[in-house]
């Protein structure tokens, strides 16, 4: 923390702190007020909100640490933090690990993995690939950089290596060794030779059987240490391993706590009993025995120990330990475990006795070959050996059950290192090792509650480990600054020597130790004395504990660690019972137990006792094999020999180049990605990464280069700082940004800084860079709104002036509109006035009317009413009378009665008063006095209520006495005026009558009307009703016609579209196929090819031990090129044969081995070649079946045809034979008299012409014969098969129109969909039954070639008879054969038959085509012979009137006559003599120049000549000229690129080239398919005698290879300019930064920063461009080139941007962005974007978008989904997990965000592959490119230097 005591002035508000915490060890908080010098606390405020305040130390007032910034969280290198402390280790560690994913780190030298708990995919050959050859700091972290280092520095310092895994139990040690010994064998190339990778992983199962067990930590705990050493040659290809062994613990072999297990052997051993080889054993459960049941969890889970025996042995096997010795093992391992439940009783006190009959006993003693009786006696007894005699002593029961353990430990001990000897010797081979890597996988350093002699050991050995750890890391430093030529200091590094000193110095533990076991009665209490005694004064180191006097604490670099003294000294002994050892010495029935102990000496311990408890002992060291064990060495105890066997282990190390790996375990549950921080930085502090981190923080972390700094820090620096020399223009910057000089210090190619200085620098870079984004948003935002400003003033004056104006023609247009309305509504009102006032008239007089007619029916009514009213006020009111008057009654007499009651009542009570006396009623109710007085109240009260209510009766029948005598005036009134209404009631009465009678009638006359509208009405609606259901019928009808037409054509449509789709879809399938099968056999002649050249190695090798070569024989090489499989193997074997002879010491396996592995490859050949012609074969079926079909029906009479076919060939060679013999006595006697008519010559030739002419004449009849017959025959079959089929037709159109109707045409649909269905199912069947019809067509084929041999011997026969007769008796043959076929099919199958005739009829037309074929050149033929018939007869005459006498030739001088030159016509041919063949060879191929021939001449030269000389050759029927030419010629080529292969120019040349003859092949072939694109002349000049089509296909696998190569080449060349100009180089100049970097600084292999930028990527790719075009390379060819180098470029781009964490970044995606549209601009700029190299770069582009995109929200992540089709699920998820924000502006993605990806990416079905394949290449084709030039045009030029060619 004083280094945050120099940095107080970063201490203000809002800066970033880490306090300890209890539960995460550090937890961040957040400054909320600056801190002043002085201050005893800091204000701070956690992530969670909580305010709190930390109060400094007050001793030390130390501040806490600084928390680096945001971009540099989640670095590689922990040393590139600017603040390196413990949290910020800690932290970094975490995010990487949870956040990212990210299990590697590194530390400095160091790399850090953490177990991640699950199986990861980067571990693969393209992890590997993508490594190889590249610098440590180029690529993330990973094991696989640690390995190519360590590689890589073997190779380069010529110094061995060694890889140092270390960690606790279940952090990963092994995998991680067993990964980094996987990429050695990778990278060297020992997998396809030595294969000593996979016998070192053979040995992996056997190393964890015997010497791994279940612990409470780890399922699969390594309980022993190793150290592999992976030896070299001198071209550093692993050459074999050697395995040394420490710290195994053999105390498990007897002891297991719970939840643990023994080593996994014994259980595999017992759960394997059953099987049938075991049974001697004696085996049952494991838990029938003690040594494998005490911890009680005999069963992992997941874990099938049968399954895991079966491994154990087949690793056996592998390396060599025959079944034999296997059995041998396991009858030891069986012994121990019976030897363990052999039950030890008590006799007495001082002895003991093992019962009689003991079976496990026995079952021991027949295992191992020993008898009962001598371990029964040395199980229980002991010897005693003084000077003089020796005496036998019991044992007690506890020491004889210790005596057995121990030697059950130490047989297992014997049997462990036996099993590791023979793997060594397994793993060595004879070659002589150059170099070595070295890995070693130890134990950690360890702390438990209970530490014994173990944990001291092994604690002891992480003392010497770390010191020479610190002492590597300061060398570096010092190296370092050394090379930077910078002034330094000595570092404070924590120095372990003096606690190394307190355990091995003289008098120190272990020499203390092995002294107290020399004592005759030393103890461990005798020895934690001395230890007291001897230290605890003398070194602060050593602490005794307060509470205990058996213990002792010592400090160790990692942690105090207090050691238990019980047991150490019985440890340290290891001793064992020498008398039982020599009982299982002298076994005579069990060899390998005594070759076990054929070296043991003897073990008893110096004092002569026998062993005590036993203990925990986990130690055995294995012997040094060198020494001789002298009795003296035998008696060391176990930690001197442990201290020996270390102090070599580091001499091997000191002695080597340290490479360390620190293996962390992050929880102790195992699970998947989950962190403890408690748990990580007790291991951190354990393993020394926080003392690196102390060291280099100590020192100058921060290293710059100078362009680095000047890249990142150009933003600090003014215009005129800015210098040429970037050196000083950092020096003048520096000096005024940070004061402090001792802060940083300037080296010759670097900067470097102290700690914290990075974290000023950055944060001054993000202040300057924050205000100069306020100065531009500010502009910006000013500059936006002044343009919206405007852009609205301008819109509004706008919208203003048409506004305006539209309101001015609005104003006129209302006006108008107003004064024509006023017209308008004059005349209206006027109207409507005039019409309302009539209507109102109307109205009103009908108002009337109607009002009067209903005033008069009211006036009638109310008189009605009236009269019957006062009827009923008549009848109510007198019974309301009635009712008043009975009321009244019954109340009268009612009030009497109650009157009358009182009246008795009061009368009642008087007599009672009376009755009594008051004195008496006083006496006996006292008390009551008041109740009568208020009684006598209420009584009075009622008394006056009463008399109230008899004065309202009174008053109440005084007014209804009025009131009745009204009501009888009333009534007296009321009945005169009934008399009245009587009287005029009868009148009424007739009037109603009457208009009763009026009523009727006008209510009849409305009945009538109401009942015709009625039904008008109903007539009306029905109507209506019945036409809008028509209506509606009629659109329902319209509509389902619509419906369903287009339903019918949708149906149509999508039945076009499916099966268009699907046949598109079954084409591309079957393309895909053709072109897998492609990319496979292209594949296998890479094979070959490397095959080829590592026999030419071979061959060379043997030459150059033996001078000379072997001959082959000429004749031995057919049809096909001597470079076959066949002929290559035959030249192998003599080749062997050869090389045995005269080098004996030859490796021989490894021949035989590439002997049998080019058979193989043969065979595989072969087989691919077969396969891709079928599947040509399927792909044409799925087009054309029927022509399949007949085609596979031809293939079984093709060889007789081809027989019949040379027979005719042969009788035109020997007519042609015959016309050079012609010419040739016609030149070689034309001087001489020879050919006069009448000499024998003459007549020879004429009996020859003659006989020729004959001949000719009878073969044209024959044939005009056959032709007619053939003819015949063919048109009787057509007649016949149109006959056949004349009702098909029919049938089908009337099934087509019965299909009209919409059902029946979905009923076709789903038929046809049906019919889809079946054919799918039908071709996948057809696929399955692909071996079924091999095995069939083998047949076919053996049965082919027995009717070979019969045409063979009929056509020998045939040979015997007269030229006359062979054809005919050849033809009669072949008519009588397809008539007895014919004949036979009719009879067994008529429906074969019509099959079986169209093949016949398809023959006799293919055999009529010959026949023309033959015509034609018999014409030409006869031709010939007319002619040379013509010239002999005109020679003839001539000689004929030269012959006369010599007299007339003095007599008679002869007239010269000149005879005119005529021109002469070339055929395009040029002829060679046989000897000259090399020399064409030499001067055409191997000699010759590419790049004068491709600017000079036309191209493709060389395969013109070489044609043109085979057609010569053809011309002249020669077969062995042909041959010799062709091999000649492909054997030149391969010689040439096989010497020139990394010569793009010469590469590419000769694909040209050689693609040029292959075309030449196919165009001059004579095949229809390829001389329809020839003149006629060039059709003329077609091969007339040899079928070349299986050369074609050797030189089309040669051009296969030509191609592979110049991809190669091309590869080998782009390959160091991509990742530079694609990904490092700024091609768009400051939008990219460099971040701070660690110790593992980019070690760029390229001097030069910026030597291979874009540009020189398309400079390469134009150069490769116009050479192609210079040599005349197909243009189809060179898009597949360009296509392939496209992948290449995204392929290695993409893999490295997914390796490197510091290039995926926002202003990366732009530069990658911009690249590639530099890339498309070249392809759009030669015209090659149809090419398809554009969509090989579609990841790439997508990886660069999905780098800039925004990545917060749902909708991004469904956007991110829909964007990155062409990346795979995985890559996605890495380029997320590895976004690294450059800039403080940017943000990191989150976890949720990467896990909404993850969702939503789950249901892609895709390969799980990271990297893409940068090795793979595209099956290349050679499209047909026939050549307009005509051959006999081309001129041979003489720079060539071939003269001795003669064009004919």
């Amino acid at each position: 923390m004083n280094m945050n005591r120099e940095l107080e002035y970063m201490f203000v508000q809002c800066a970033r702190v880490w306090i300890p915490d209890a539960e995460e060890v550090w937890k961040s908080a957040e400054l909320t007020k600056d801190f002043k010098n002085g201050d005893a606390s800091l204000q701070l405020m956690l992530e969670d909100g909580t305010s709190i305040e930390h109060k400094l130390d007050p001793k030390t007032k130390n501040l806490p640490y600084l928390r680096n910034p945001d971009i540099l969280v989640g670095e590689n290198d922990l040393t590139a933090l600017s603040y390196l402390h413990e949290p910020a280790v800690l932290h970094n560690l975490k995010v990487r690990f949870i956040d990212s994913k990210l299990i590697y780190t590194y530390c400095g030298i160091v790399l850090v993995a953490i177990n991640p708990y699950e199986t990861l995919g980067i571990y693969g050959t393209d992890i590997i690939n993508a490594y190889s050859g590249q610098n440590m700091g180029d690529m993330d972290p990973h094991i696989f950089a640690v390995a190519e280092e360590a590689y890589k520095q073997m190779a380069r310092d010529e110094r061995n290596q060694s890889i140092i895994v270390s960690g606790e139990s279940g952090a990963g040690k092994t995998v991680s060794a067993k990964y980094a010994m996987r990429y050695f064998a990778t990278v060297s190339g020992s997998t396809s030779e030595a294969n000593v990778e996979q016998k070192v992983l053979a040995s992996n199962p056997i190393m964890e059987a015997i010497g791994n067990a279940k612990t409470t930590r780890n399922d699969n705990s390594s309980r022993f240490g190793k150290y592999i050493e992976i030896g070299f040659d001198t071209r550093y290809r692993i050459i074999g391993a050697n395995m040394r062994t420490y710290l195994l613990e053999k105390s498990r072999v007897v002891f297991q706590a719970d939840e643990e297990r023994n080593y996994h052997i014994f259980y595999q051993l017992c759960a394997s009993s059953h099987l049938p080889e075991f049974k001697t054993l004696k085996l049952s459960s494991a838990n029938d025995f003690l040594y494998t049941r005490q911890g009680r969890s005999p069963v992992i889970q997941g874990v099938d120990d049968t399954k895991e025996l079966s491994t154990t042995r087949n690793a056996f096997t592998l390396l060599g330990i025959n079944e034999s010795y296997q059995m041998g093992l396991f009858q030891v391992l069986a012994a121990i475990l019976h030897l363990g439940n052999v039950e030890i009783k008590d006799k007495d006190s001082d002895s003991s006795l093992i019962p009689p009959n003991n079976r496990h006993l026995t079952a021991f003693c027949e295992l191992v070959g020993v008898t009962y009786q001598d371990m029964t006696q040395w199980l229980c007894h002991r010897k005693l050996k003084t000077a003089t005699e020796t005496y036998v002593k019991t044992l007690p029961c506890l020491q004889a059950t210790n005596a057995r353990d121990a030697l059950a430990k130490h047989i297992y001990a014997k049997l462990f290192n036996w099993i590791v000897e023979h793997v060594n010797k397994a793993l060595i081979t004879n070659i002589k090792q150059h170099s070595f890597i070295g890995v070693l996988d130890i134990y950690g350093f360890e702390t438990f509650e209970i530490n014994s002699f173990e944990q001291f050991c092994i604690n002891y050995a992480n003392e010497k480990l770390q010191q020479q750890f610190n002492m590597h890391v300061f060398k570096l430093e010092q190296e370092e600054y050394m090379k930077e030529q910078i002034p330094w200091t000595l570092i404070d590094f924590y120095d372990n020597q003096p606690c190394i000193n307190l355990i091995e110095a003289k008098m120190g533990i272990l020499d203390l130790l092995d002294e107290e076991c020399k004592m005759p009665k030393g103890s461990d209490d005798s020895w934690a004395q001395k230890l007291y005694n001897t230290h605890l004064k003398t070194c602060s180191l050593f602490e005794k504990p307060r509470m205990s006097n058996r213990a002792f604490i010592i400090q160790h670099f990692a942690d105090k660690v207090e050691y238990q003294c019980e047991g150490f000294l019985e440890k340290n002994k290891d001793t064992v019972n020498e008398d039982q050892i020599n009982v299982l010495k002298a076994s005579k029935k069990f060899d390998l137990l005594v070759e076990l102990f054929q070296d043991e000496e003897k073990a008893t311990s110096p004092t002569g006792q026998v062993p005590g408890t036993g203990g925990r002992t986990r130690l055995s060291i294995k012997p040094d094999k060198g020494r001789d064990k002298s009795s003296k060495e035998h008696k060391k105890t176990v930690g001197c020999q442990f201290r020996n066997s270390l102090q070599m282990l580091m001499d091997t190390l000191n002695a080597t180049t340290p490479h360390y790996v620190r293996c962390i375990k992050p929880n102790d549950f195992k699970l998947a990605f989950s962190f403890d921080p408690k748990r990580a930085v007790q291991q951190l502090r354990a393993c020394g990464v926080l003392e690196t981190i102390r060291i280099s923080a100590a020192g100058f972390p921060s290293r710059w280069t100078y362009q680095e700094f000047f890249s990142r820090y150009r933003v600090l620096m003014k215009q005129k700082d800015v210098l040429s020399d970037k050196k000083l223009t950092c020096r003048n910057v520096l000096e005024k940004l940070v004061e402090d000089q001792d802060k940083y210090q300037f080296g010759k190619t670097k900067i470097f800084f102290r700690a914290g200085q990075v974290a000023y620098l950055e944060k001054l870079r993000a202040d300057k860079l924050r205000v100069a984004c306020i100065r531009i948003q500010k502009t910006i935002r000013c500059w936006l709104a002044r343009k919206k400003y405007l852009r609205k003033r301008s819109a509004a004056i706008t919208i203003q002036r048409f506004t305006r104006g539209y309101q001015a023609r609005c104003l006129a247009k209302f006006m108008r509109r107003t004064q024509a309305a006023t017209i308008i509504q004059k005349y209206q009102r006027m109207y409507m006035e005039r019409k309302r006032y009539k209507q109102k008239q109307a109205a009103a007089l009908v108002m009337q009317t109607i009002l009067r007619a209903y005033m008069a029916r009211q006036k009638y009514q109310g008189l009605v009413r009236e009269h019957n009213a006062v009827i009923i006020q008549k009848r109510v009111r007198g019974w309301l009378a009635r009712c008043w008057y009975k009321r009244c009654l019954v109340s009268l007499v009612y009030l009497q009665c109650c009157f009358r009651r009182m009246k008795a009542r009061r009368e009642l009570k008087k007599l009672k008063i009376e009755a009594r006396s008051v004195e008496h009623f006083k006496k006996l109710n006292k008390g009551m006095e008041n109740k009568i007085m208020q009684l006598q109240r209420r009584i009075d009260e009622q008394s006056k209520d009463n008399r109230s209510i008899n004065e309202k009766l009174v008053s109440l029948e005084t007014s209804s006495t009025a009131e009745r005598e009204r009501m009888r005036g009333e009534l007296s009134r009321l009945r005169g005026v009934e008399e009245d209404a009587k009287n005029k009631g009868n009148q009424v009465t007739s009037l109603l009558e009457q208009l009763e009678k009026l009523r009727k009638e006008l209510s009849s006359t409305q009945k009538e009307k109401k009942t015709i509208e009625d039904w008008a009405q109903t007539y009306r609606d029905e109507m209506e009703k019945m036409v809008s259901e028509l209506k509606d019928q009629n659109c329902s009808l319209k509509k389902e016609k619509d419906d369903l037409n287009r339903l019918i054509q949708e149906q149509s449509q999508q039945m076009t579209e499916k099966m268009a789709r699907a046949i598109v879809e079954k084409t591309q399938q079957l393309e895909t196929d053709l072109n897998e099968e492609r990319s496979r056999y292209q594949n296998l002649l890479t094979e070959h090819r490397r095959l080829e050249e590592k026999y030419d190695d071979l061959k060379e090798a043997m030459n150059v031990s033996k001078p000379g070569h072997r001959r082959t024989d000429s004749t031995h090489s057919s049809n096909e090129s001597e470079y076959t499989y066949n002929s290559e193997y035959a030249e192998l074997e003599e080749g062997s044969r050869a090389a045995e002879d005269v080098t004996r010491g030859m490796d021989t396996s490894l021949t035989l081995k590439l002997q049998k592995r080019l058979t193989e490859l043969e065979q595989e050949k072969q087989s691919l070649r077969n396969e891709l012609e079928n599947r040509e074969d399927q792909f044409q079926r799925a087009r054309a079946r029927d022509d399949v079909e007949f085609k596979k029906a031809r293939g079984a009479e093709l060889e007789y045809e081809s027989l019949k076919r040379q027979e005719l060939e042969s009788e035109n060679k020997k007519l042609k034979h015959d016309l050079v013999e012609i010419r040739r006595s016609l030149l070689g006697n034309a001087a001489t008299g020879a050919g006069a008519p009448g000499s024998p010559a003459y007549k020879v030739v004429l009996e020859q012409l003659n006989a020729s002419c004959e001949e000719l004449e009878v073969r044209k009849e024959e044939v005009l014969i056959l032709r007619s017959q053939l003819v015949s025959q063919k048109e009787a079959m057509h007649h016949k098969d149109e006959k056949e089929t004349m009702t098909e037709p029919s049938a089908y159109v009337e099934d087509v129109s019965k299909l009209k109707d919409a059902g029946e045409l979905k009923q076709a649909y789903i038929g046809l969909k049906d019919t889809n269905r079946l054919l799918e199912h039908q071709l996948q069947t057809q696929r399955r039954g692909y071996d079924s019809e091999v095995e069939s067509l083998r047949g076919e084929l053996q049965n082919v070639k027995e009717e070979n041999n019969r045409q063979q011997q009929l056509l020998a026969q045939n040979l015997q008879l007269p030229p006359e007769a062979r054809i005919e008796a050849s033809l009669q043959h072949e008519i009588t054969r397809l008539t007895n076929e014919n004949l036979e099919l009719l009879a067994e199958d008529p429906t074969a038959s019509r099959e079986a005739r169209v093949i016949i009829l398809r023959r006799m037309v293919d055999l009529m085509e010959q026949l023309e074929k033959q015509d034609r050149t018999i014409r030409k033929l006869k031709k010939q012979l007319k002619v040379y018939s013509k010239r002999i007869g005109e020679m003839g005459a001539g000689q004929t009137e030269g012959q006369t006498s010599p007299g007339q030739m003095v007599d008679e001088p002869i007239h010269p006559v000149n005879i005119p030159r005529r021109e002469k016509d070339f055929q395009g041919m040029l002829e060679y003599k046989k000897e000259d063949e090399l020399k064409l060879v030499k001067n055409l191929i191997l000699e010759l120049k590419p790049r004068g021939v491709a600017v000079n001449l036309i191209p493709g030269l060389p395969a013109y000549i070489l044609f043109m000389c085979l057609r010569h050759a053809d011309y002249v029927n020669d077969d062995q000229k042909v041959r010799t030419l062709l091999t000649s010629t492909i054997n030149s080529i391969k010689k040439i690129l096989k010497k020139r292969g990394d010569d793009f120019e010469t590469v590419s040349f000769w694909l040209s080239n050689t693609c040029r003859f292959l075309h030449c092949l196919k165009q001059y072939s004579g095949d229809e398919a390829f001389i329809k694109h020839n003149t006629q002349r060039q059709n003329e000049h077609i091969l007339s005698n040899f079928d070349l089509a299986e050369y074609r296909q050797v030189i089309s696998d040669l051009a296969i290879q030509i191609y592979q190569q110049l991809i190669k080449c091309m590869e080998n060349i782009l390959q160091p300019m991509i990742v530079s100009g694609m990904l490092e180089h700024e091609t768009i100049q400051g939008v990219s930064g460099v971040k701070p970097t660690g110790l593992r600084k980019r070690t760029s292999s390229i001097v030069d920063e910026g030597t291979y930028t874009l540009d020189s990527i398309l400079r390469q790719l134009s150069a490769f461009h116009s050479t192609m075009c210079q040599h005349g390379t197909d243009p189809e060819l060179i898009k597949q080139v360009v296509k392939q180098q496209f992948y290449i470029i995204g392929a290695v781009t993409l893999n490295n941007l997914l390796l490197r964490k510091d290039m995926c970044s926002w202003s990366k995606g732009m530069q990658i962005r911009y690249n590639v549209s530099q890339l498309e601009e070249w392809l759009r700029d030669k015209g090659l974007m149809t090419c398809g190299a554009k969509e090989t770069l579609e990841p790439l582009i997508q990886a660069a978008q999905l780098l800039q995109v925004k990545k917060k929200t749902d909708e991004d992540a469904e956007a991110i989904c829909s964007m990155c089709l062409a990346l795979t699920t995985a890559q996605i998820v890495k380029v997320l997990n590895l976004y690294t924000p450059v800039n403080e502006f940017e943000e990191r993605v989150s976890v949720a965000f990467i896990r909404t990806i993850q969702t939503r990416l789950r249901d892609r079905c895709e390969s799980p592959q990271l990297l893409m394949d940068t090795k793979m290449i595209y099956p290349v084709t050679f499209p047909f490119n026939p050549s307009s030039l005509a051959l006999e045009t081309i001129q041979i030029p003489s720079s060539l230097n071939l003269s001795f060619l003669t064009r004919v």
